[in-house]
């Protein structure tokens, strides 16, 4: 996805009426935290305000006791994206229900172009998906269900494939097991 200029046309207050001011604008995607359970609402809003924005939904089945509901959420609970000129990022601060613009140090980090691009493709195509835990090489984690639960280990990355590494400390060996990162989580 290639990031494109825009022009946008502002009227600017001027001593004696007001003026026409042309700025260049050079938008990139950006991560808005939110309200839990408030996405679709601050979307509308930001997008009333002119702003384009990116909600990525996926469809989950739910089960209740008389029947199966199929409904709509959110796959990052609490963030929507949003493209605008960080320079001129108070609208959307100031958007009921939006809490901050993921940054740091109060300066807002733009997310790469070819993240972005890649979620709008997995939406438009329609392939179920589901999220998981963001797992890094070197992440001490411990097995949650399965025959192996409750075993812990560090999360090594070989070939593309998740390997969990299951060490005896007085023995000085280890041992190595593909796991689904699905069934680990974190911890210290």
């Amino acid at each position: 996805m290639q990031i494109v200029e825009q022009r946008e046309t502002t009227l600017v207050p001027g001593g004696f009426g007001e003026g026409i001011l042309e700025i260049a604008t050079d938008t990139q995607w950006y991560a808005v935290q939110v309200r839990s359970r408030q996405e679709v609402q601050v979307a509308q809003q930001i997008s009333g305000k002119g702003y384009e924005y990116f909600l990525p939904m996926r469809k989950r089945r739910k089960l209740w006791s008389d029947r199966i509901r199929e409904s709509e959420e959110p796959i990052f609970p609490g963030y929507l994206f949003c493209r605008f000129d960080p320079l001129y990022r108070l609208p959307i601060l100031t958007t009921p229900s939006v809490i901050q613009i993921v940054g740091y140090n109060r300066k807002p980090v733009a997310v790469d172009a070819a993240e972005i691009h890649a979620l709008q493709t997995l939406i438009a195509s329609g392939v179920a998906n589901q999220t998981c835990p963001f797992l890094e090489v070197g992440d001490r984690v411990r097995i949650e269900s399965g025959a192996l639960r409750g075993l812990q280990g560090i999360l090594v990355d070989t070939r593309s494939r998740r390997r969990l590494i299951l060490s005896v400390s007085i023995l000085q060996r280890s041992v190595a097991v593909e796991i689904d990162s699905e069934l680990v989580t974190r911890f210290q």
